[in-house]
């Protein structure tokens, strides 16, 4: 995916790009922090942890290198939104720890990472997710595990090109839709809990969610939330913002 433009970083390992900051969605947010980088994990260095200060995680090199990526964004884009540069540490539930004041969410997968943040005054959650749009065939094996009856009858009538477009959007939405919410009802909940009722694929990229179970007294079922989405290179990027 295109990166620009760049923008003042420190060094960076070689297994990162330099970072970017960007607004690849179609509808602006104000005061909202996006900061990303591709990486290569056959350019992982044993050192680049401890190089850029950042505590190192077990794992196959992709597993280290995308993670060292999305903590570089997160770090970056902490430091354009408050002046401070931290880097997340992760919680007993493998969920980022952001500060106090801030919301954010990290993605990353296929050779791009991205983060994004803002000030918990303005918004009380954020979602964001990557996903490499699904071959047709591994769509429609995953289609049963993703979507929802009411999903699954969305697509009758869609060409192939099309049914793998619109599950490859719900995987990604749904993801995004979990990053936004879990970090306020601390409660896990899978595909089959939510679904993607609409999502409009001319220039305006909205998506609307609703919550098919209860999460919390502020989240019943019913709860419906707005997104949105853009395709980028054979990637679709998805965003659940919600509002303070």
């Amino acid at each position: 995916m295109q990166n620009t433009p760049m923008i003042n970083s420190p060094e960076m390992p070689a297994c990162c790009s330099d970072l970017s900051q960007h607004w690849p969605f179609p509808q602006p947010l104000t005061d909202v922090v996006l900061t990303s980088c591709h990486f290569d994990p056959a350019q992982l260095l044993a050192e680049d942890f401890a190089r850029c200060d950042i505590a190192p995680v077990r794992g196959v090199a992709k597993r280290q290198t995308e993670y060292l990526a999305g903590r570089l964004c997160a770090r970056q884009s902490l430091l354009s939104l408050t002046g401070t540069a931290s880097v997340p540490a992760v919680g007993t539930d493998r969920a980022p720890q952001w500060p106090s004041d801030v919301c954010g969410s990290i993605t990353h997968g296929q050779g791009w990472a991205g983060a994004i943040t803002a000030r918990r005054s303005e918004f009380r959650g954020l979602g964001i997710d990557a996903e490499k749009l699904l071959p047709a065939q591994r769509a429609e094996r995953l289609c049963a595990e993703i979507l929802t009856p009411n999903e699954l009858k969305q697509l009758i009538g869609l060409s192939d090109e099309q049914r793998a477009w619109r599950i490859s959007l719900t995987f990604s939405i749904k993801e995004s839709l979990f990053k936004a919410l879990y970090p306020q009802v601390l409660t896990r909940f899978y595909f089959h809990d939510a679904e993607l009722i609409s999502a409009d694929a001319s220039e305006s990229g909205a998506a609307r969610m609703r919550l098919l179970i209860d999460l919390s007294e502020q989240w019943p079922a019913g709860s419906e939330l707005a997104g949105q989405f853009s395709l980028v290179a054979e990637h679709v990027l998805s965003l659940i913002s919600i509002p303070a």
